[in-house]
């Protein structure tokens, strides 16, 4: 299986929720799925339809209309009868309900995320003249606090992956894994650590993916461009190291390509990848939650510090829109700015035959 064959598998499988999740909506909510599919990420489209399945729950609830009838049978004149008001009890009913018995939450990421759904939908079929009101357009997106970005120091990162090789503070059980585990968990952190790649992209990968007379790496961005992303002499003595253990495997059929496997001898999963850095993470550090995103953003911060070229960082993190990167390193921009200001001497100062300076 190639790395386009891979996430075409994904993208089966997220169409296959898709379409189930569809099953439970208004039908009139296909023709938006199908007139945005062209534009959007199979991702996108399945966490679209969870957003709108708990709006249309919401509504069966808390609407007397809306009570008296199925989802599936809510005609799309309903979007019509909707008012700002009602958008904003649904945002505020958000922070905080229960459903089937399990209490969940939304901060203002979370709010801000489904409101942009729902605008979504309201604007295909507002520009597609089938409603007459656009009542999601003008509701104010939630207020959102700037939040500091976890990243790993230097220091930390060196004894996070001292911590991947040793293994000494695991519990028991974990250094019994450890010991089949460490080549590969060491190649695998610090590819994610080096390069800065997601870790969708990372599990993605296949053995014909990597190119060491290039040191690069052949990656399927979100949306689906192929680009290489390079790496240096320390990524690439983990993944020789790896590829050297990873030649006595035997893979289960279907997984032969997959450059990292997991002890079923499969293709690595996200979840897996987000499980280990987890628990090597906690060795290090029990202050900041440690994410593969947040090695991400240590690479980031890494590449800018030591550039600071945010264009280039914007470019091998993959953002396409290099304002992304710019509001994620807003503060090292600003430090800069700050170390500018003693850079630049006008004038030279004189001294006096006491050595004053003047």
């Amino acid at each position: 299986m190639g790395t386009h064959a891979y996430q075409n598998q994904i993208a089966i499988e997220n169409e296959k929720k898709l379409r189930n999740v569809l099953d439970t909506l208004p039908k009139f909510c296909r023709q938006y799925f199908r007139g945005i599919e062209p534009t959007t990420s199979s991702r996108t489209r399945i966490s679209y339809a969870y957003d709108f399945r708990l709006f249309f729950e919401f509504l069966q609830e808390k609407n007397p209309v809306c009570r008296k009838m199925e989802i599936t049978d809510l005609p799309i004149s309903i979007l019509d009868q909707i008012c700002p008001s009602d958008i904003e009890e649904y945002l505020d009913y958000l922070k905080y309900y229960k459903k089937e018995g399990k209490i969940h939450t939304n901060d203002e990421r979370g709010r801000m995320r489904k409101l942009s759904s729902l605008r979504s939908l309201y604007n295909y079929f507002f520009r597609m003249e089938l409603i007459e009101k656009n009542p999601a357009s003008i509701v104010p997106m939630p207020k959102l606090h700037q939040k500091n970005i976890t990243r790993l120091d230097v220091d930390e990162v060196a004894v996070l992956l001292d911590e991947v090789e040793s293994g000494e503070k695991l519990t028991k059980k974990q250094q019994d894994f450890h010991e089949k585990t460490r080549v590969r968990d060491l190649a695998l952190l610090t590819l994610l650590l080096g390069t800065g790649i997601r870790v969708s992209e990372c599990v993605g990968l296949d053995l014909n993916d990597v190119d060491f007379r290039n040191n690069g790496i052949r990656i399927i961005r979100k949306g689906g461009s192929e680009v290489v992303v390079y790496f240096g002499e320390e990524v690439e003595e983990a993944l020789r190291n790896y590829l050297e253990e990873r030649k006595q495997v035997i893979p289960v059929e279907g997984h032969e390509n997959a450059l990292f496997l997991s002890l079923q001898r499969k293709r690595i999963g996200v979840r897996s990848v987000e499980n280990l850095v987890k628990k090597y993470s906690q060795l290090v550090t029990t202050i900041k939650k440690i994410t593969p995103h947040k090695l991400r953003s240590t690479y980031g911060t890494s590449l800018y510090r030591e550039t600071g070229d945010i264009y280039l960082v914007a470019d091998v993190l993959g953002h396409k829109d290099v304002n992304t990167t710019r509001k994620h390193y807003a503060a090292l921009e600003d430090d800069r700015r700050r170390s500018a200001a003693n850079v630049v001497k006008l004038r030279e100062k004189k001294t006096d035959e006491n050595g004053t300076i003047r």
